[in-house]
């Protein structure tokens, strides 16, 4: 990475913390500060409008945590490189070896902080997938994202009403419309496992959102999701597991 652009931005919910960073990234020759902030979500923000070298992320944050930013950042086509800080040593640690990610336990060391910072890279999609398995408390995403342009646009998990696979493409359906988004439905099936049913092969539906299970003359079955007026087909295999489900309501 050249040295001579190195912006980096400092994302850490306690304001201590942040005030350290700031400091010692001050006292490393070529390195500046650009933005300060205390939230995962604030982060993606800044990021769109900063345009950093480089992103120190705190792991453990309230609404967004630090393993979930970071793969919403890495969807950017100009993704900054990621360095995840974080006082719990005991978690995590082995799988972002494994994965050549970097991280900074804490307190942490200007000398390290150096050397982090120098060896800082983007990290891919498939790496920050295997550092959240380690992780699913930290990991678990509370939004999806969608590509605008250059930026993101977040879609919470808890309005999105279903998914739906056609060809190459995964359509998120939620309660303020419908976006298209670059994401496999088996991956989505097996995150959100707790949250959402496979109703079919090309169709991944929230269970918050599940009204009725329908059935033609003809003996095909439909369920009603709340909110819109389409019914949404069933696979023959997965009647029996959706009836069972909205009789334990």
């Amino acid at each position: 990475m050249n040295r001579s652009e190195l912006n980096v931005l400092i994302v850490d919910d306690e304001s201590h913390a942040r005030e350290r960073l700031e400091r010692l990234v001050g006292e490393i020759p070529r390195c500046k500060v650009v933005g300060l902030c205390g939230t995962g979500l604030e982060a993606l923000d800044l990021v769109n409008e900063l345009a950093p070298s480089v992103v120190l992320l705190d792991i453990r944050m309230p609404g967004m945590s630090g393993i979930e930013a970071a793969r919403h950042l890495s969807t950017l086509s100009e993704a900054p490189a990621v360095v995840f800080t974080t006082a719990y040593d005991e978690y995590a640690m082995e799988a972002f070896d494994t994965q050549a990610v970097g991280y900074l336990l804490k307190p942490i060391r200007k000398e390290r902080l150096d050397k982090a910072l120098h060896q800082a890279a983007r990290l891919t999609a498939t790496q920050l997938k295997l550092v959240a398995a380690s992780d699913p408390e930290s990991a678990q995403r509370q939004h999806i994202a969608v590509r605008v342009r250059d930026s993101l646009r977040l879609i919470p998990v808890k309005d999105v009403q279903f998914f739906r696979a056609d060809q190459k493409y995964v359509s998120v359906y939620h309660t303020g419309g419908e976006d298209l988004i670059d994401e496999s439905l088996t991956e989505l099936t097996e995150e959100f496992s707790a949250e959402f049913l496979r109703i079919h092969r090309s169709i991944l539906v929230s269970v918050r959102y599940l009204e009725a299970v329908e059935k033609e003359r003809a003996g095909r079955h439909f369920v009603r999701i709340r909110g819109r007026e389409e019914p949404l087909p069933v696979g023959r295999r997965q009647v029996g597991n959706l009836k069972r489900l909205l009789r334990g309501r």
